[in-house]
């Protein structure tokens, strides 16, 4: 029997309905669908506003803070007659204040007479804090090595939460030390354009420092090499001719360091010191180099993560072949590499490969050089390995091309080559001429040196490979040690060729002072068997 047509009727019209309600519902979901994608879209692109105007806030502190620096010390001077009638020496000069985020900016710079305030010629020395409960503490005396045995050692190293060869720093402050990390990576990314900075201006920007405090390196010969922790702005490591590793921890924002560990490097068979170190740049292990003589071996890693037993691991490749390996550092670029320079003329780069501790070495290049290589670098912007040697040529090793892409040579011999952290085309080196050991170079510009400065020594002629330069984090000075014993610190924004300023550090040769990464501070090692903490005020 057939429905009546009203019945037909009304199922049409309720098909028809359903119909409709399922095609609204498909509109809707695809409606939602888009407007989701499209604020993902919309947050991706604040983000990225966000991070530019970052950058851009970061940039203007930068500028502000150099200028706020700059009119305190032109206030700072007002007081000098007071100072001066206090006993306080001072010496006036003028500069112009930097801006390094346009050239226009930098051309009509105003002038400044910032005050150089020279610390006091003995600076008070201050022995580190007793170590934390552990049989060590009773064995930290000046001049002498901690006697700890293992378990004291361990014991004592972990007050630093539970082992520091397991964690090299607290629980507690992981987070913000990776924060720490992350933020100085990426303004080590950030190019600076302060070449046409240099020589700009007729009188130099000083800096102030306070009268340095010393405490006992715990070495018992003469310290070697110094390197801040490039993760933990806490810790740092000095080595010595004694062979040993000493991992340190500053305290008070710099006004103190105490000693965490020390550990036995030398090699295993010509029982040779460490020539160089350099931090892994997750900064959890310390690499070395020793000597190609007599089959020894080349590289050790000391892992800071390993129980003591098995904390350092000695390397088998073994591609330098004779002659003291004088210098390592880990390469600036996202693939995992170091390189080492030897006296066998060989630069070689060593990388990642799979397993722990494993490395293969290739030597880039073996006759470049003529005499012994004393300095390798990475240039940040370009695979660039930068070579110096003693046979006073300078050598920039294109690895995408396979062959030098820079050369040069100058009058005297090169002794180390450091590019400047914030403008990625400029690098400094060492050489052996007396009032000239410190020359800039734009990788860029063949054939041109572009500044050179130095200092007269007051106790020898000689100038000496141990003594080493460090950068500012800013790029716009650099401090030297010397055997006078002084820091001398250099504005490359002077004209001159002295030094801007130079404080009595040491009572005997100062081999290197590091600027810190956050703190205003210099932190100097010293043949008189000290650690210099300078405050930067």
């Amino acid at each position: 029997m057939n429905p009546p047509p009203i019945l037909k009727k009304l199922k049409v019209e309720e098909a028809i309905a359903t119909d409709e309600k399922e095609d609204v519902k498909l509109v809707s979901i695809a409606e939602q669908e888009e407007a989701l994608v499209a604020l993902t879209e919309h947050l991706k692109k604040r983000i990225t506003d966000c991070k530019s105007q970052l950058e851009e806030a970061e940039r203007r502190l930068q500028d502000s803070e150099s200028r706020l620096a700059c009119l305190r010390s032109q206030r700072s001077t007002i007081g000098s007659s007071k100072a001066a009638s206090n006993g306080i020496e001072h010496v006036k000069v003028e500069c112009k204040a930097a801006s390094p985020i346009h050239e226009s900016q930098h051309r009509t710079q105003a002038q400044c007479k910032p005050q150089l305030l020279i610390p006091a010629v003995n600076p008070k020395v201050a022995q580190p804090p007793k170590l934390a409960e552990t049989s060590m503490k009773a064995s930290i005396n000046p001049g002498s090595r901690p006697k700890a045995s293992l378990p004291a050692q361990h014991n004592n190293v972990g007050k630093l939460k539970r082992d520091v060869s397991r964690r090299p720093f607290p629980d507690k402050e992981a987070l913000d030390l990776q924060d720490k990390a992350t933020k100085r990576k990426f303004e080590q990314k950030e190019h600076r354009d302060l070449i046409p900075m240099i020589r700009s201006c007729s009188s130099p920007c000083t800096v102030r420092c306070q009268p340095g405090v010393h405490i006992s390196s715990q070495h018992k010969r003469k310290l070697r090499s110094l390197a801040l922790n490039p993760v933990n702005d806490q810790l740092f490591v000095t080595s010595a001719l004694d062979g040993f590793v000493n991992l340190w921890q500053l305290q008070a924002k710099g006004s103190n360091a105490s000693l965490l560990s020390y550990t036995d490097c030398v090699s295993p068979k010509q029982r040779r010191w460490p020539e160089d170190i350099a931090w892994h740049p997750d900064g959890d292990s310390l690499y070395s180099v020793y000597t190609a003589d007599g089959g020894d071996s080349q590289i050790s890693i000391l892992n800071l993560n390993s129980s003591q037993e098995k904390r350092v691991t000695f390397l088998e490749e073994k591609p330098h072949l004779k002659g003291i390996i004088n210098s390592i550092i880990f390469m600036p670029w996202a693939d995992l590499c170091f390189t080492t320079g030897g006296s066998d003329h060989a630069v070689v780069l060593w990388n990642k490969k799979d397993g722990e501790n494993s490395w293969k070495p290739k030597a880039l290049h073996r006759n470049l050089h003529s005499s012994a290589v004393m300095g390798v670098a990475g240039m940040q912007q370009k695979q660039i390995v930068i070579s110096a040697g003693a046979d006073k040529r300078i050598v920039g090793y294109d690895l995408l091309s396979g062959r030098a892409d820079y050369k040069h040579q100058i009058e005297s011999k090169c002794m180390s080559v450091l590019p400047n952290p914030a403008d990625f085309n400029l690098f400094m080196v060492q050489t052996g001429a007396p009032e000239k050991q410190l020359r800039l170079f734009d990788i860029r510009l063949r054939q041109t040196e572009i500044h050179a400065f130095g200092w007269k020594q007051e106790s020898s002629e000689s100038q000496s490979a141990l003594i080493n330069q460090a950068w500012s984090p800013d790029g716009l000075y650099i401090t030297s040690g010397s055997a006078d014993p002084k820091i001398h610190i250099f504005d490359i924004r002077y004209n001159g060729r002295n030094p801007s300023q130079s404080v009595k550090a040491h009572q005997k040769r100062v081999f290197k002072a590091v600027w810190h990464h956050s703190l205003p501070l210099l932190i100097s090692i010293s043949s008189d068997l000290h650690i210099g903490l300078h405050k930067i005020i």
